[in-house]
């Protein structure tokens, strides 16, 4: 195994302390957490106590001016741990993020210490009933009133993680729903505001204790201080998103990677404990030969997502490398994870075995952060191929 050096001494000190913080804070109470479909509060809190939230903003803002590796540590962890439901990085290195590179200095000194402390948690809402990976198509309007002091925000958003426990909503909406893309912005929505609602926890497939939930917005009244880096910034939310997309990207990427060695992880460790006719299933050819493909892959894989780590810490990774990570290591995790299954037998098929819920869990992988078959569109576009 080629040994990693992105990471140094203190990512690794950090990294087990998180480890520490999930074997105590997380892992005891995920199953009931799955059960009634979203993580307790509380834990959003502990994080922040811990320093475990938002750790890449300034420390002026509440955070630790860290680099973005000590997040990428926390993602290996909570995907080691398969521990699904909790939504810190969308929250750390995808809402706050979008405040600090855009937001206004009242923006920032208002929500990124509470973001932080755990206070407050994060979403974003992107994803429609009809308009997920195009977001070009968003329906969402908000409207600027006659006086400018607010703008109507009206539509409805569904697939949004963090959606049921968020206290802030970083919203993707048409302030000019005649200009297209260029008439699209970002608003910052909090819970309490007027017409807006959140309906029902969404049932899915796996991920059953991310609080995945629909958000309604009524003629709700955003005060135009809200716009998301303020006037100047009205009908520049494509730009805004299309400039985040590669980060974003990446992180299903770590995910992918992570998930993946686990199960390789568990599996080896089953097949040395599981006999089938007197023997370890580990002893069977196929067992081994097909343990080694997957391990050959997933470090295959890895290599090369901790050199995109390296670019995205020196904000040198471009749209079309980030896509090319996110789609091949999550079509990567979804084969590893169907084949750690089988090598299960009828146990990878009951719940109470991780690799069922990481099965479970992987297959959306594929889907969100723009689906693979958008990702190989991104990708081939960069190689001069345009199409329609």
């Amino acid at each position: 195994m080629i040994e990693r050096s992105l990471f140094n001494a203190d990512h690794e000190a950090f990294r087990d302390s998180f480890r520490r913080f999930v074997e105590k804070e997380i892992s005891p109470f995920h199953d009931a957490w799955e059960e009634q479909g979203y993580v307790d509060r509380e834990v959003w809190r502990k994080a922040g106590e811990n320093g475990f939230l938002c750790m890449s903003m300034p420390e002026e803002y509440g955070g630790a001016g860290a680099d973005k590796l000590y997040s990428v540590a926390q993602m290996e962890e909570i995907a080691r741990a398969g521990v699904s439901g909790i939504g810190y990085s969308l929250h750390s290195e995808i809402v706050a993020p979008y405040i600090l590179h855009y937001g206004t200095e009242e923006q920032k000194r208002k929500y990124l210490p509470r973001l932080a402390s755990g206070e407050m948690v994060g979403a974003i809402a992107m994803s429609e009933p009809a308009a997920g990976s195009d977001l070009q198509g968003v329906k969402t309007t908000a409207i600027k009133s006659a006086d400018g002091s607010h703008y109507v925000l009206n539509g409805s958003k569904t697939f949004i993680t963090n959606g049921w426990h968020a206290d802030l909503v970083i919203v993707v909406a048409k302030t000019d729903p005649a200009a297209g893309a260029k008439g699209t912005s970002l608003l910052l929505v909090e819970r309490g505001m007027p017409g807006f609602e959140k309906g029902k926890r969404l049932k899915k497939m796996g991920m059953k204790a991310q609080d995945t939930s629909e958000l309604f917005f009524d003629n709700v009244q955003v005060p135009a201080e809200n716009l998301l880096g303020g006037a100047g910034y009205e009908g520049r939310g494509f730009i805004c998103l299309m400039e985040q997309l590669p980060w974003e990207r990446l992180q299903i990427a770590i995910g992918a990677v992570a998930s993946a060695q686990a199960a390789i992880d568990w599996t080896v460790q089953y097949v040395k404990d599981r006999k089938v006719f007197g023997q370890p299933v580990a002893n069977y050819q196929n067992t081994r030969y097909k343990l080694a493909e997957l391990q050959t892959e997933v470090q295959v894989a890895r290599v090369f997502v901790d050199k995109c780590c390296e670019l995205i810490n020196e904000d040198r990774l471009d749209t079309a490398t980030a896509s090319m990570a996110k789609y091949w290591c999550s079509d990567l995790q979804c084969k590893v994870m169907d084949e750690c299954v089988q090598l299960h037998g009828g146990y990878g098929y009951m719940w109470e075995y991780p690799i069922t819920r990481a099965y479970a869990d992987a297959r959306v992988q594929r889907i969100y952060g723009g689906t693979n078959e958008i990702m190989k569109e991104v990708i081939s576009r960069g190689m001069g191929l345009g199409g329609r």
